[in-house]
């Protein structure tokens, strides 16, 4: 690699692995450490082509999950299976991994500005600004798309169709659009445990001890010709485990929030 090669986005490639190994060493510890990352279905990774392959996932912290998935998908690469022993599997990273997130969030101070770098696709929420949902929405910047297609032409592209770290919102339809277009082989990642684990950045530890599972699918079936735009929302939605029938399961707060009350109303009669 010669030292001052780029990438499409004009990032300087050996900057970027510089970057990766260390935010991978200093991160490592927080899925294989104080915290313990089960992972399945890595197999899955090694079978994958060099470019054109999109990444869809639920989202639970703006980093952790982004930093999760660099390390799983390396250590897939460098022959380990459903594990992430030894982080020397980040000394020679694959350089054409990106990730899609909101411009504000990596403008929101010097380290996202730093972690960016590290294969960040910038994009404009049309949806939201400033934190919170807008009712008027803004116009798509066709720079934004652009940018995805150059990412998936020169290799993966890591994508939380949600666009929150909310739990059971919409998937929006851009994420469909994209997949129409550029027909992406599509991966299906469903993630839990760091929204205990960590702050909502996912840049602070929160609790220790936490169980974080990382289960990673076999592609979508889905056909570019045929499917609707709405036919591949469902299909992501299931896929992610986002779709409304999944709240028919109470969740577990839910129970321990109800049995808190129970015992409240007792010691109140």
């Amino acid at each position: 690699m010669g030292l001052f090669k780029r990438n499409p986005f004009g990032h300087i490639l050996f900057i970027k692995k510089w970057l990766i190994r260390i935010f991978g060493g200093l991160t490592h510890r927080r899925y294989r450490g104080f915290n313990q990352l089960q992972i399945e279905g890595s197999e899955i990774i090694k079978s994958l082509p060099d470019r054109n392959v999109l990444f869809i996932s639920n989202h639970q912290t703006y980093f952790a999950d982004v930093a999760a998935m660099f390390h799983v998908f390396n250590a897939s690469l460098s022959g380990r299976v459903d594990n992430i022993k030894n982080v020397g599997y980040l000394w020679h990273p694959k350089m054409n991994i990106y990730y899609v997130a909101a411009s504000e969030t990596m403008k929101s101070g010097v380290l996202p500005r730093i972690m960016a770098y590290a294969g960040a696709i910038s994009i404009e929420r049309t949806w939201r600004a400033d934190g919170k949902d807008v009712q008027d929405k803004k116009e798509v910047n066709p720079d934004d798309t652009e940018h995805i297609k150059m990412a998936l032409n020169d290799g993966w592209v890591i994508t939380f169709p949600q666009g929150t770290t909310k739990s059971f919102k919409p998937v929006r339809k851009g994420t469909a659009h994209i997949i129409k277009q550029h027909r992406p082989i599509v991966v299906p990642i469903v993630i839990d445990g760091f929204r205990r684990a960590y702050d909502k950045k996912g840049l602070r530890v929160k609790k220790k001890n936490i169980l974080q599972s990382f289960i990673i699918k076999e592609p979508l079936e889905i056909d570019y010709e045929n499917d609707s735009i709405d036919d591949i929302v469902e299909k992501i939605e299931y896929a992610i485990e986002q779709h409304p029938s999944f709240l028919k399961v109470i969740p577990a707060e839910e129970i321990e929030e109800q049995e808190r009350l129970n015992k409240f109303r007792k010691w109140q009669v």
